[in-house]
């Protein structure tokens, strides 16, 4: 019997700039500047505790809101479960709360949408060290790194949409925000410097994959065995019910396309400016479909990436299913053409 699905709970950096004063007719100067300088390098210095972090047994109760070190670890297990919470970040959020109730729901534990008890013990039947590290290569920060520009035009203009820094490509490559990560590193991320990262390389791919449900109300993706069980979940985010409502019915794959590029097309674009004009523009992780495509029967309709990780599940999009790059490749290795995609309200 297919699995009834969690029910729906949808809800919607700056620097801080310290001034010191200086009363330089008295000579006179406050210590501030240099008790910043001071508290950098100390920041700096503080190596982030892996040993303590992987060795936790404690088992709080996580709910909406829950932030911190045991939300990082109940993320990265969870992603490894297959079933993502969009970007590790140590924070409780919508997402995370989606993902809890559809692993329960796999498990057959009680759906909470909370990090129960129960929970830690099944998602701690993964035994792999949640942190690990990983030596930054030249080549990781040769880049090429770009800007990427607001305006399309400007875009179709530059022969690849790079990453823009080698913060967000190490951030891509271990499915974490740059926030989280530069909380995990102090000190940059130079070529042959050992960096600390969710140890997301070793989870295992599901062992049966037959169809895609995804459920607008929740936006999730969920993929179901031949038995409708369901084995893995991604966040996604979809158009707007009134300018690009995601069709309900089903819908099949029809093709996959690896590092696409894109094509501009404001005449299919209901919120597109009067003057745009169509343009194509390269591939690249951060073209606006990310780096993989998975074309669906319905013309101009797809499965992607996208290069905005941090908005996937919060925001509406122009149309199709935005996923971060990273479940994207994932969902792809499941996926093939031919698979059916059943969406739901």
């Amino acid at each position: 019997m297919p699995q009834s699905f969690p029910p729906s709970s949808f809800t919607l950096s700056r620097r801080t700039l310290v001034a010191a004063l200086c009363v330089a007719g008295l000579g006179v100067t406050t210590n501030t500047a240099w008790a910043a300088k001071a508290q950098a390098k100390t920041t700096e210095a503080a190596a982030f505790d892996s040993e303590t972090f992987n060795n936790a047994v404690d088992a709080p109760l996580l709910r909406s809101g829950s932030k911190g070190a045991p939300v990082a670890r109940a993320q990265i297990l969870l992603d490894r479960a297959w079933f993502s919470c969009g970007e590790i970040d140590g924070r409780f959020a919508a997402n995370m709360q989606r993902m809890v109730k559809a692993y329960q729901t796999a498990t057959e534990l009680k759906v909470t949408g909370t990090v129960t008890p129960e929970t830690w013990a099944a998602l701690r039947k993964d035994s792999e060290p949640m942190l690990t590290t990983y030596t930054v290569t030249e080549k990781d920060a040769a880049g090429p790194f770009e800007k990427t520009p607001a305006a399309m035009d400007e875009r179709a203009k530059m022969k690849a949409l790079v990453f823009e820094s080698v913060e967000e490509a190490m951030a891509e490559k271990f499915h974490t925000s740059i926030g989280y990560l530069k909380q995990l590193n102090a000190g940059g991320f130079a070529a042959g410097k050992e960096i600390t990262v969710p140890n997301v390389a070793v989870s295992a791919a599901p062992r049966s994959a037959s169809s895609i449900q995804i459920d607008k109300s929740q936006r999730v993706l969920y993929v179901l065995d031949s038995k409708g069980r369901l084995v893995a979940g991604f966040p996604i985010s979809i158009g707007n019910e009134k300018d690009d409502p995601l069709p309900l019915g089903m819908l099949a794959i029809k093709n996959e396309v690896k590092n696409p590029s894109f094509t501009y097309n404001p005449a299919i674009l209901k919120n597109a400016p009067k003057d745009a004009s169509k343009v194509d523009v390269a591939p690249g992780p951060n073209n606006p479909v990310g780096s993989i495509w998975l074309g669906l029967t319905k013309p101009h309709w797809g499965i992607h990436g996208t290069p905005n990780p941090s908005n996937v599940g919060h925001s509406e999009t122009n149309g199709c299913i935005h996923m971060t790059n990273w479940d994207a490749e994932r969902l792809s290795t499941l996926a093939k053409a031919g698979f059916k995609v059943n969406v739901k309200s």
